[in-house]
């Protein structure tokens, strides 16, 4: 018989006017920094964006990393300031790196945005299947193609408007890298399971009481 679960059969799949509230996982977040980009780029004395905050889980991971984060969403979660990123854009080279996991809908605009903000690089978590589409192709990939497509080899899974411990997912995620220094073909790099040595307990308080702690 045919699985029909919630955790294989359901879609990423928003309205228009949705908010695309899926929160990342923090330990997702801790993979990117520790297992993609911090061998090439010491974080500590660099900034970092994350233009679509929601609640701020993945906003307070990387102030684990980096010197300076800033944080907006277009909507208001009680996080970072309401910032639509792509009507009211920041300014060229504003930070070092804009790392996000942005509306599946807008992650090409997001991307080619953050090509723009970013001095160093740019990194977005998307579902695998973000790579395939001609479309896409002809409008990013061909010109622009990422440094680095980082799979993960453990399951990401996300809950829309709560982050849960528990839940499961057939979707395969994987981490998008564009460094702007490096001119060569994209990698393949598989991210290897760790979200038992990234995961924490407080990954699943309120960002905001995390911050208040901290």
């Amino acid at each position: 018989m045919q699985n029909r679960s919630h955790a294989v059969m359901a879609q990423r799949a928003e309205a228009a006017d949705s908010p695309d509230d899926f929160p990342t996982p923090p330990w997702a977040t801790r993979a990117l920094l520790e297992h993609v980009i911090n061998d090439r780029h010491p974080l500590a004395g660099c900034s970092a964006l994350e233009p679509a905050c929601g609640a701020g889980h993945m906003s307070q991971v990387l102030k684990e990393y980096f010197g300076h984060v800033e944080a907006s969403d277009a909507h208001s979660y009680g996080y970072g300031p309401v910032r639509d990123y792509l009507s009211v854009p920041y300014e060229a080279s504003t930070v070092d790196w804009v790392i996000t996991n942005p509306p599946f809908r807008l992650a090409e605009e997001f991307v080619h945005r953050s090509l723009i903000v970013a001095r160093v690089g740019v990194a977005v978590l998307v579902r695998t299947v973000f790579i395939e589409s001609s479309g896409r192709y002809r409008a990013l990939f061909e010109k622009r193609p990422p440094t680095k497509f980082a799979q993960f080899v453990e399951r990401v899974p996300m809950v829309r408007g709560r982050l849960d411990k528990k839940a499961s997912t057939a979707t395969g995620y994987a981490w998008l890298v564009w460094e702007k220094d490096v001119k060569s073909t994209p990698q393949l790099v598989w991210i290897p399971p760790c979200r038992k040595r990234l995961e924490r307990e407080t990954d699943y308080y309120p960002a905001s009481l995390v911050s208040s702690k901290a």
